[in-house]
């Protein structure tokens, strides 16, 4: 098991979390990837996209429904900081996560992060779970309140 899938993991028993992240047969690095793999909606896939904090330096996570696109204006209002792209290096510095991996929990420091109002429509989402093939499914209410995560609306 790689350290990214075994911090997921132990973020989810730490939460008492009892959803096992589930390897698909096939890559789910993109939402529709994921949705395809696990039959579900792609609305249902929760997207970790991760942005730079201008002023900060600091990646934020926006766990974005599948489906839909972020807002960057929306974001930075959210976020209280201009937001910019964040490269790779940074993304795994701050997160411990590779791009098409990025779990929203389990990471090396603190992230901020804010999850996406029409994942709340579900009962169930699937998230990356720290591989390209690991996903775990959560109510996303329940990520939000174990995850100190704030549901917002930043999208397109």
């Amino acid at each position: 098991m790689s350290k990214s899938l075994k911090r997921v993991t132990a973020a989810l028993a730490q939460a008492g979390i009892d959803k096992l992240p589930v390897e698909a047969q096939a890559t789910t690095k993109t939402a529709a990837e994921a949705a395809a793999a696990l039959g579900v909606e792609v609305d249902q896939i929760g997207k970790s996209i991760i942005l730079r904090g201008e002023a900060s330096g600091r990646v934020v996570l926006f766990l974005t429904a599948g489906g839909k696109r972020v807002d960057i204006e929306k974001a930075a209002a959210l976020a209280g900081e201009p937001l910019g792209k964040a490269d790779a290096t940074a993304i795994r510095d701050q997160t411990g996560f590779a791009i098409g991996g990025v779990a929203p929990v389990g990471h090396v420091g603190p992230v901020r992060g804010w999850v996406d109002e029409r994942l709340l429509d579900f009962d169930v989402i699937w998230c990356a779970a720290g591989t390209p093939r690991h996903n775990f499914p959560i109510d996303p209410h329940a990520l939000i309140e174990k995850f100190d995560l704030m549901p917002g609306g930043f999208t397109q």
